[in-house]
């Protein structure tokens, strides 16, 4: 009879013993020369089995270490049609892979119902605070099943545990065996290097990645469909307009600079761009950005060129006229409910300063964080004002009107800035204005942007 291979789980890898021949054949295990152990990536555990099983290899798996869940509804949850299509895709890939919705239109649901589909011990992996909380109450007003959470002060594991991505990092090492389903909120978060490792490290054979904007700059959401599986399903913004998310426009206002700013911007513009030609770079490849840093510390010039650079955005996102546009908004839409974008948290404060509003950034303590929230869902305040920390993961379904004062490039910041006010309501239209400084790189970026298919049709 032949020998049986042995499969262990330790320390974010599993761990195979056995006749050395067969271990080779498997394809995934390499000799630790430090321990004599034969180990592959815990990732690799749903291949390693599947290949046993195809090579008729005898087995016996001490890897797994998570549960089968007996799961039911606590009520009725009937999937939206791009919720089941969404699923269906998912599923037929072998419950495995991404789904790219925008937000608002239901991608906790999808995730509720994969739980309950694949039955098994399940981490939801998040990006905040605000995140966690949200999570937990959806998924126990929807299973029965108690849900614990790792994050935030809290310390749980459990059948059901939702964490955030720090967290998850911290203990997966040791966790990564008692999860059957693993399930990344947001995503595009996870090739920063060390979220790579909560994928790796776990042996979770069912994965679901979601995200409104898989696409990242630096090409690098192949590391999400290596660790996760592939695009499996992608709903469009203007598709699911009416359906599942409000009607909306986009609205582009352009304001002037001052003479001194104009003066300011065209003199730090000319010595950044004269750098950059001197130095040869082209932005259109990608790595240029981080060559410019690079070059930027290696002379006085270098620096002049970060420095100049730094001050034309400066200029450019918080040009005084800009403040004239935003009262004019405020005064528009005085019975809506309004967020409003910037990119720094100095301009932030400035806004909320001037014009008596409250502001929400990294600083804001939880206590009066919750506060503002709280007071915004029920009406008591009508307008946020926040830097970046509404861009995800806090449910603010009312907000009918978005403003965004100041932003960076990202296309994907934009688009959610936009999923924050597109929660469905009757009679809803929602808006977005983006107020834009004249005569600066800020129209040139609104420009490109406006080629994602959010921006279809708008004004």
């Amino acid at each position: 009879m032949a020998q049986q291979i042995d499969l262990t789980f330790k320390q974010g890898s599993v761990i195979a013993a056995g006749e050395n021949e067969k271990i080779t054949q498997l394809g995934f295990f390499v000799m630790d020369p430090r321990t004599g152990e034969w180990r592959a990536k815990a990732c690799d555990y749903r291949e390693v089995v599947l290949n046993l099983i195809d090579l008729k290899l005898p087995y016996e798996d001490r890897a797994r270490g998570y549960e089968t869940l007996n799961l039911h509804y606590k009520k009725p949850l009937t999937p939206r049609p791009h919720q089941r299509d969404a699923l269906e895709a998912w599923k037929k890939n072998g419950s495995r892979g991404v789904i790219s919705l925008p937000t608002g239109s239901g991608k906790t649901m999808i995730a509720v119902m994969a739980i309950a589909m694949v039955h098994r011990a399940t981490l939801v992996v998040v990006p905040t605070i605000d995140l966690l909380h949200q999570w937990r109450d959806v998924l126990e007003s929807y299973l029965d099943v108690p849900v614990q959470l790792l994050g935030g002060g809290n310390k749980g594991l459990g059948s059901i545990t939702v964490s955030t991505y720090d967290s998850a990092r911290m203990v997966i090492e040791e966790a990564g065996d008692r999860f059957g389903l693993i399930v990344f909120d947001e995503c595009h978060h996870l090739p920063a290097p060390h979220y790579q490792f909560i994928a790796i490290a776990a042996l979770a054979p069912y994965r679901l990645g979601l995200s409104a904007t898989v696409e990242r700059a630096d090409g690098k959401e192949s590391v999400i469909y290596d660790l996760l599986g592939p695009l499996v399903y992608e709903g469009k913004v203007t598709d699911l307009v009416s359906k599942s998310l409000a009607p909306y426009d986009v609205v582009s206002l352009e304001v002037p600079l001052t003479k001194d700013e104009q003066e300011a911007y065209a003199r730090n513009r000319e010595l950044y761009l004269n750098f950059i030609f001197r130095s040869g770079l082209n932005f259109s490849e990608r790595g240029s950005w981080n060559r410019f840093l690079f070059l930027s510390t290696r002379s006085q010039e270098g620096r002049n060129a970060l420095l100049a650079y730094r001050e034309q955005k400066r200029i450019a996102q918080r040009a005084v006229r800009k403040f004239d546009c935003l009262w004019d908004l405020l005064t528009t839409h005085t019975q809506d409910q309004m967020l409003i974008f910037t990119d720094d948290n100095e301009m932030a404060y400035k806004i909320g300063c001037q014009f008596v509003l409250p502001v929400l950034t990294h600083r804001t303590k939880d206590k009066e964080r919750k506060k503002f929230l709280s007071a915004f869902r029920n009406g008591e305040i009508k307008v946020l004002v926040t830097s970046k920390v509404l861009n995800e993961g806090v449910d603010v379904p009312d907000a009918s009107v978005g403003v965004i004062v100041s932003g960076s490039s990202a296309v994907r910041e934009h688009v959610q800035r936009l999923g924050r006010i597109l929660r469905q309501k009757p009679d809803k239209r929602a808006v977005l204005y983006e107020i834009l400084a004249k005569g600066t790189n800020e129209i040139d970026v609104n420009k490109r942007r406006r080629r994602h298919d959010a921006y279809e049709g708008t004004r």
